[in-house]
């Protein structure tokens, strides 16, 4: 029989069942709850354009999975702006520059903005507060030193600025 006639079970992901939802609190910056808004846009105009088409039966019930998720993610969202707190300890929003510490001695400076778990994107700057370095860095000051606990080991890194 086809897959197109096969029922969901509704188990897991793969199945056809509804994706899972992070136990955390669900907080997000305000670009966070824009990127979710826009990709909900985004999944509607492709339900939109494939319509009940049966040769996109697989794809549709995909979107519509997502949809659905991307809904419970916004209705689930705790909006945190970065502007209202206070900068003197990092936290929820924060840009925060770092250096890595090697022996005593100054290394790498990174700059980080700590994020909700759907705008996570390391390279790009974008931590999630869940992280092991952000919640190392999670109310420490400007000059603290943290130890960020990696799989590669332990390091320890200052904080140069709270932004």
């Amino acid at each position: 029989m086809s897959r197109v006639f096969a029922r969901d079970s509704g188990a897991s992901p793969e199945h056809g069942g509804e994706l899972p939802l992070s136990p955390h609190p669900h907080y997000v910056t305000p670009r966070g709850l824009a990127l979710l808004h826009e990709r909900r846009r985004q999944v509607q105009g492709r339900l939109d354009c494939i319509g009940a088409d049966p040769l996109h039966a697989a794809e549709r019930s995909a979107l519509q999975r997502e949809r659905r998720g991307l809904a419970a993610r916004i209705d689930s969202a705790i909006e945190v702006d970065a502007a209202e707190r206070s900068a003197e300890r990092v936290g929820f929003g924060s840009a925060v520059e770092i250096v890595e510490l090697a022996a005593g001695e100054p290394g790498a400076h990174h700059r980080y903005q700590l994020v909700g778990e759907d705008e996570a994107d390391p390279a790009l700057g974008f931590l999630s507060w869940l992280s092991p370095l952000a919640q190392a860095l999670l109310r420490a000051r400007v000059g603290d030193v943290v130890v960020w606990r990696r799989p590669a080991g332990e390091i320890e890194v200052r904080v140069v600025s709270i932004l």
